[in-house]
């Protein structure tokens, strides 16, 4: 067998041949990686690395010593870009052709873009280490900066900056920060935390273009006519999974690679990490999982059923765990916190920013969320599928 693990940048893609090689594959191992850098965290781009506390090296996932203990080829600069399920053919951009046995796609996101505004100078999104260290070179001038969108990353990019002490606006279509991914409750207390420290925040505006001087960007324009003038915009509205390279590949496509419970997607061919569409049974239907935690879990489990002989793979059905850290805060969750989920706060004080809430949904409890209480947020991590009258 010769497994080849694609997208060796995504998260993901790292912790497979070190599972593969654990338990007990002795074949030939190659990695694909479509970024010249070796496999790095991402977390860290946002926060540290964007902030000028770590150099790039410190995000680094394997060194090369640790690439040669597992005797692994990796092949950096080297994008896939066609699939052939029934030759089990890799085809890379420089033409080369990989045949495989096994094959774990771990190929993450793509962020998506604004329909317009890209073609100026300053105006950046974040998903690579590359990408982060432009903009972290723009920064030491001290420019205006606008966020658009306030997720995980936007908000995080939003605090970094302004830790910076930037003058920075961050804009959404959502009515807070945080809106789709923990609801307009704890949404809301981002948004004070951010106003607390000097962020502007427009919220429920829309984009509508952007204005530019000698080929830089000068203004983000809001659906209200509002111009918000702008040295440098960091556009965080998303990402959709890496799957072109994939079409006609006969691999199941949707909102990610499709797979079955327990990760395969077809005949030797498993996927992991943001790329991976799979069912899960606490949800009764599909998800896609963005989070750090899962591309190294589902990365694991995508190795162990590679390996397993019939009947032996094990369905992935993790308890989703998630973070954020933004100022002074930590933010946790555990399971799924929906925006139309009733939220109950069962420990400490949201005014002191010291508290754990739990989301009840259908009658059951489904998620769990701590700010800045990483301890008691794990005792309540077993509250999860309780039935709730709420």
């Amino acid at each position: 067998m010769a497994p080849t693990v694609v997208g060796g940048a995504a998260p993901a893609g790292p912790p497979a041949p070190d599972a593969l090689r654990r338990k007990g594959f002795t074949g030939t191992l190659t990695m694909v990686g479509e970024e010249l850098r070796p496999p790095y965290d991402r977390p860290p781009l946002s926060k540290q690395v964007l902030a000028g506390d770590w150099e790039p090296h410190r995000s680094t996932l394997r060194q090369d010593a640790d690439i040669q203990k597992l005797r692994m080829t990796l092949r950096l600069g080297c994008r896939a870009t066609g699939l052939d399920t029934a030759a089990r053919v890799l085809t890379l951009a420089d033409g080369d052709r990989l045949a495989y046995d096994g094959l774990i796609i771990a190929t993450g996101l793509r962020p998506r873009r604004l329909p317009f505004g890209h073609d100026l100078a300053g105006v950046h999104v974040l998903r690579t280490l590359d990408e982060t260290l432009t903009l972290r070179a723009q920064l030491s001038a001290g420019p205006r900066v606008v966020v658009i969108g306030a997720g995980f990353l936007g908000s995080e990019i939003a605090a970094t900056t302004r830790g910076l002490g930037l003058d920075v606006t961050l804009v959404d279509v959502e009515p807070t920060p945080l809106a789709g991914q923990v609801g307009a409750f704890v949404g809301g207390l981002v948004g004070d935390m951010h106003r607390d420290h000097g962020v502007r925040l427009c919220m429920r505006r829309h984009v509508t273009g952007m204005t530019g001087e000698n080929g830089r960007v000068t203004a983000v324009v809001l659906d209200d006519g509002t111009r918000l003038p702008a040295d440098v915009v960091v556009v965080a509205i998303g990402s959709v999974p890496a799957t072109d390279w994939l079409a006609g590949s006969g691999i199941p496509l949707g909102d990610g690679v499709l797979c079955d419970p327990t990760c395969r997607a077809a005949p030797g061919v498993y996927a992991a990490g943001d790329v991976a569409n799979w069912p899960h049974p606490a949800t009764g239907g599909r998800v896609r999982l963005e989070q750090r935690t899962n591309a190294t879990q589902q990365a694991l489990a995508a190795a162990g059923n590679l390996l397993a002989g019939p009947g032996e793979a094990v369905p992935y059905a993790p308890v989703p765990f998630g973070w954020t850290d933004q100022y002074d805060a930590k933010i946790q969750t555990w399971g799924r916190c929906p925006s139309d989920a009733a939220v109950e706060v069962v420990d400490g004080d949201p005014a002191a920013r010291t508290f754990v809430a739990l989301y009840k949904a259908g009658g059951r409890v489904v998620g769990a969320l701590g700010w800045n209480s990483a301890r008691a947020l794990r005792e309540y991590r077993g509250h999860l599928g309780e039935n709730s009258a709420a």
